[in-house]
């Protein structure tokens, strides 16, 4: 067995851990959640979203997402809306309200950005998100060889 300072799983749970907490308590200042700003940042990205593309988009687990989504509504952030061009889907949308919110929180997330990849130059930088992203589609090959299920 690896030392736990050498476990993959392990550094990466400590790293997203400590930024996700110090991060949530800037949020929860500005009174919304983590979940919330993934949800807008996700929406800024690509507004009109089905709710299972942004399930996969941010990581969030449909059932917590759905009620991230009732609350984010209440407040005026997303609104939901019937497709057009097939009224049994509904999309979401960032409201004024939660363009608004997003537009505080995203210099946030940079500085939180800046000071997470401090030290590491522009092609460090690069790798290591691009090897965040292969780790992320790697575990796929835990639900295909049927040790893991959704």
């Amino acid at each position: 067995m690896l030392p736990l300072d050498d476990y993959v799983p392990y550094l990466l749970n400590r790293a997203g851990a400590r930024i996700a907490q110090a991060f949530s308590e800037d949020m929860r200042a500005l009174g919304t959640t983590l979940q919330a700003w993934r949800v807008l940042a996700a929406l800024r990205d690509r507004d009109n979203q089905r709710v299972s593309e942004l399930a996969d988009h941010t990581s969030i687990e449909i059932s917590t997402l759905s009620r991230v989504l009732d609350g984010m509504q209440k407040q005026g952030l997303i609104a939901r809306r019937r497709a057009e061009d097939d009224g049994r889907v509904v999309t979401l949308h960032v409201t004024p309200a939660g363009r608004r919110l997003t537009d505080r929180i995203v210099p946030i997330a940079e500085r939180y950005e800046r000071t997470a990849i401090s030290g590491l130059s522009a092609t460090e930088t690069a790798t290591l998100k691009r090897l965040l992203r292969r780790l992320y589609a790697n575990m796929d090959g835990l639900r295909d060889d049927g040790r893991a299920a959704d």
